[in-house]
């Protein structure tokens, strides 16, 4: 078995499967470097001054929703590190609306986000990169559900194609 290959099902729960199964690539580092590859299509894509363009009132600007991806990366990847390390603790779930709603008005622009979202992205194909298989499926809980460790890193490639699909379809 390759520990780098899409996760079988029951490795996390189900709604974090429709992440893994937009995530495009033969093991987990190619689809994390496609995963930003077509972030950065959509996002190269958009006018300027379109960070603060929210499709419909009470959604997300973009600025919003380029930050969210990178803090849920953050949260992934954390959650990750901690169960590779075998640490037994539960973790807690974050409020992606408040932390969405707490960089409102923020003066990062889109460029600054894309920055960030790219050192983030080095950090987790180092971060996978250097976990072994046996640390690819060591498990832990996530917001009160079980997760291996390679189902994260699929969630993170996932969960930014599937943000890049929803700039796509309804900022642009």
């Amino acid at each position: 078995m390759n520990a780098l290959q899409r996760p079988a099902e029951g490795e996390c729960p189900a709604f974090y499967q429709r992440y893994i199964d937009q995530a495009d690539g033969r093991d987990l580092l190619e689809a994390l470097m496609n995963a930003s590859e077509v972030l950065w299509a959509v996002v190269r894509r958009l006018p300027p001054g379109h960070k603060d363009h929210a499709y419909a009132p009470g959604k997300w600007t973009v600025g919003q929703l380029l930050q969210h991806i990178n803090d849920a990366e953050r949260v992934f990847a954390y959650r990750a590190l901690r169960f590779a390390r075998r640490d037994a603790t539960p973790l807690p779930g974050y409020d992606e609306d408040a932390w969405a709603a707490a960089t409102a008005g923020s003066t990062r622009t889109v460029d600054q986000l894309m920055a960030e979202h790219d050192a983030l992205r080095t950090a987790s194909i180092a971060l996978f990169q250097g976990c072994s298989a046996d640390d690819l499926m060591a498990t832990g809980t996530g917001n009160g559900h079980t997760f291996t460790v390679r189902a994260l890193g699929w969630a993170i490639a996932g969960h930014a194609v599937h943000h890049a699909r929803v700039l796509h379809e309804r900022y642009l």
